[in-house]
């Protein structure tokens, strides 16, 4: 699954488009190098997502195309 669908579908970020500038903006990285949005995820890949000050790091652990909102938390593993 691309990198912007899977920020969107596991609402890390709520829209496609905004994931999409976050990624060419450089604030997101895949595995410790800075990923454009268009790169395919795999199971176990580490994303970090800057939002100005903070940082969220997670790990991927399920890819679904589509997740009831409730259980959106479940395709991700928050490291720190």
């Amino acid at each position: 699954m691309r990198l912007d669908k899977f920020l969107k579908v596991s609402r890390l970020i709520k829209r496609r488009t905004v994931a999409n500038e976050a990624c060419d903006n450089g604030n997101v990285s895949v595995n410790g190098k800075v990923a454009k949005a268009s790169l395919d995820l795999k199971i176990g890949d580490i994303i970090e997502i800057t939002f100005g000050e903070k940082s969220l790091k997670v790990k991927v652990t399920e890819i679904a195309e589509h997740v009831l909102k409730n259980d959106a938390s479940s395709l991700y593993e928050v490291l720190s």
